[in-house]
């Protein structure tokens, strides 16, 4: 950059007018100058401002980083990266008062028109000077994409937009967790889609410690270091090895927080002994009941002092970690290592089996808590939060459960898949809501429709937002790992280099909607005209209504919570009379397809509250008369006085599926299906 220059100085050159930057006008530019802010000029704000430079350039446009306007020539095309409130001095553009803000504005400097980049705070500022890059990229005419005609302003409508990586394979993992090519394009892909946590999770790979084969990374710590004053150590492992774990760990941690990302760290399981397993490729050396505790606050304090990028941590606190619930000096001893690394780090509770004692520990702390529960059990239903738990899920009344998971199969068993009691509004920590991957795994996904619902109801009472576990998340667990490429693709040619670039569109999606539920269509619609040329559009609707349909599949037939279970996308027959070869476990009995509860059994319009002959009888009948009835106008019907208490929930979309027509309405429901109603009364046709 050239000559330094005062922020006073910066602002007193613009003598403003509102301008517009007209895509003639763009396209006719000798090239870009990015003229940087010095007072906005962050470690992050400066990566984004080269990574715009960088395209440009690949793209066959001159591009220059400056600190003064006057620097850049006049056949530039200036981009002006400035704070809010000089946004609002310059171009008489209001940021929001919030975090993460952002806006993209014309404006006149002395005649001059330049584009403003503003934002409320460097991670704001990040994701407008991305939203440029993006633009760039997806285009044909690069400099014409930076036409900016209205002002852009925009603002976080969750606080928390997280995706989490799990490492559950040595066989499948270790390639891309070493990958010192893989990350920067990772994490780029993830800033630019406004997601502001990345969530590396070490020991998930395995419910309970039995019967381990593959124990990479299961109880983490010795994997990354070696804790002065204990000899616990992995001996199948060299020491070399250890360390350039611990190496790409700070590496993966630094470059996520260049990026302007929290890095969250996520350790679940402590446990240290695998029960009946006679085979596993790692074991754990030098740990006792008497030192256990001691130790994990010792390595954590270590790791954390280790990875000063580290901004958060994520605990397994129930039984499945290895630790029997109710091991609360267990507990506080490790939160004692969290505390003392010499920083305040985010605290991230997993919230199955939570209680009182439990929350209280956290609080204690000190540190910014979140308790993180599960949104739909282990998959994704539809766009609203459970109002009912299944019967399974509900506490016995005078059972007193014993061994490790003693209060999530107990007296905190409907804690297991839902935001249970964690919502009161005395509360000291916030709510984080977690996607698990089982209802789409393989398939690709991306409605833009439902995830700006979903992203409405992560703010559901004040909640913090939301963390997706990527699709393959639980790819090669328990040893089932198979070297090679992950996306399982039969004709090796469909293959991308890395797994997550067969997902890009699906994070495309999310992150941007989960920012702003409101989000125009250009930010999809570029993507995909990129991808697809004239075929776009099509290729949209027809991926954004295929991705419905798993969803009502899902909230309608809730066969089992757990996702190693119950996979919708490729279902394991229920029996239709009862069988002892039933893999569903936590389903009413009997364990029959009939009997199936849905995850939600308030939910009106599924099968208890509508008689399922008849709806069929009446579907058939329409079909033999040759009328074309919807499923949903046969449901409306059959539900409407059903429908009051649908009525008050959080539904803010309809999934439409009328003779295959795309969805054309956001407007709140005025009870089941009611768009449907509106639409059919629109175009003179009949309805019930």
């Amino acid at each position: 950059m050239k000559n330094s220059i005062r922020r006073r100085d910066f602002v007193r050159t613009a003598a403003l007018t509102a301008g517009s930057i007209s895509a003639a006008n763009a396209a006719s530019a000798a090239g870009v100058a990015i003229i940087l802010d010095p007072a906005a000029a962050s470690a992050p704000v400066v990566w984004a401002a080269n990574e715009l430079a960088a395209s440009l350039a690949k793209r066959g446009v001159a591009a220059e980083i400056h600190k003064r306007l006057a620097d850049a020539g006049r056949d530039r095309l200036a981009i002006m990266v400035v704070s809010g409130r000089d946004a609002l001095k310059i171009g008489g553009v209001h940021l929001p008062d919030t975090a993460e803000a952002l806006a993209l504005a014309a404006a006149k400097i002395n005649g001059r028109g330049v584009l403003l980049a503003a934002g409320s705070d460097a991670r704001g500022l990040v994701y407008a000077l991305l939203e440029l890059n993006d633009r760039v990229r997806m285009s044909n005419t690069p400099l014409a994409a930076l036409e900016v005609v209205k002002p852009i302003v925009e603002k976080p409508a969750n606080a928390i937009r997280g995706v989490s990586r799990l490492f559950c394979s040595d066989v499948e993992d270790k390639p891309w967790f070493h990958s010192k090519e893989m990350w920067p394009e990772y994490l780029t892909l993830l800033a630019t889609q406004r997601f502001n946590r990345f969530h590396l999770a070490f020991g998930i790979g395995y419910d309970f410690l039995r019967s381990v084969t593959d124990a990479y990374f299961l109880f983490a710590y010795p994997f990354f270091l070696s804790v002065p004053g204990y000899n616990v150590k992995v001996p199948q492992l060299p020491p070399a090895e250890r360390d350039k774990n611990l190496e790409m760990l700070r590496a993966i941690s630094e470059q996520t927080v260049a990026r302007g990302m929290e890095f969250q760290l996520g350790i679940w399981t402590h446990g240290y002994e695998w029960i009946n397993s006679p085979n596993p490729n790692y074991t754990i050396e030098g740990l006792t009941k008497e030192n256990h505790a001691a130790y994990s606050r010792d390595a954590i304090r270590a790791l954390l002092q280790a990875c000063p990028a580290i901004t958060g941590v994520t605990f397994r606190v129930h039984g499945e970690s290895g630790v029997e619930e109710g091991s609360y000096d267990f507990w506080k001893t490790v939160f004692e290592g969290v505390t003392s690394c010499g920083r305040k780090v985010n605290l991230d509770m997993h919230s199955k089996g939570m209680d009182q004692t439990m929350l209280d520990l956290g609080v204690s702390t000190g540190l910014p808590l979140t308790v993180s529960p599960k949104y739909w059990a282990e998959h994704m239903g539809m766009t609203y939060h459970q109002t009912d738990i299944r019967e399974l899920e509900r506490p016995r009344p005078g059972r007193i459960a014993t061994g490790l998971m003693n209060l999530s199969t107990g007296t905190r068993s409907f804690t297991r898949y839902g935001y249970a009691d964690l919502m009161r509004e005395d509360r000291r920590w916030g709510v984080l809501h977690r996607i698990w991957p089982g209802t789409q795994r393989l398939l690709l996904w991306g409605d833009p429709l439902t995830a700006a619902a979903h992203s409405r109801a992560f703010q559901f009472c004040n909640s913090d937002g939301v963390e997706i576990m990527e699709p393959l998340s639980f790819k090669g667990r328990r040893g089932s790992g198979i070297a090679g490429n992950r996306c399982g693709y039969a004709d090796a040619t469909l293959a991308p280099k890395w797994d997550w670039q067969k997902y890009e569109y699906s994070l495309r999606v999310w992150g941007r909607m989960l920012y702003n539920p409101d989000s125009p269509g250009d930010v999809w619609q570029r993507y995909l005209s990129n991808k697809f040329g004239t075929g776009a559009q099509a290729a949209g609707d027809a991926l954004a209504n295929a991705s419905r349909i798993l969803g009502i599949v899902t909230t309608a037939h809730g066969a089992s919570a757990a996702n190693n279970t119950y996979w919708p996308e490729l279902y394991t027959n229920q029996p239709m009379i009862e069988s002892p070869a039933n893999v569903y476990g936590d389903t009413p009995t009997p364990r029959v397809f009939g009997n199936v509860s849905p995850f939600d059994p308030q939910r009106p319009l599924l099968r208890r509250e509508i008689p399922r002959r008849s709806f069929v009888r009446r579907l058939r009948t329409d079909r033999k008369q040759g009328r074309t009835r919807c499923i949903a106008q046969t449901i409306s019907r059959r539900a409407r006085g059903l429908g009051r208490v649908g009525e008050s929930r959080q539904r803010r979309v309809c999934f439409r599926s009328h003779r295959g027509r795309a969805p054309v309405s956001k407007r709140p429901l005025a009870g089941p299906f009611a768009c449907h109603r509106r639409r059919h009364r629109r175009s003179g046709e009949k309805t019930e």
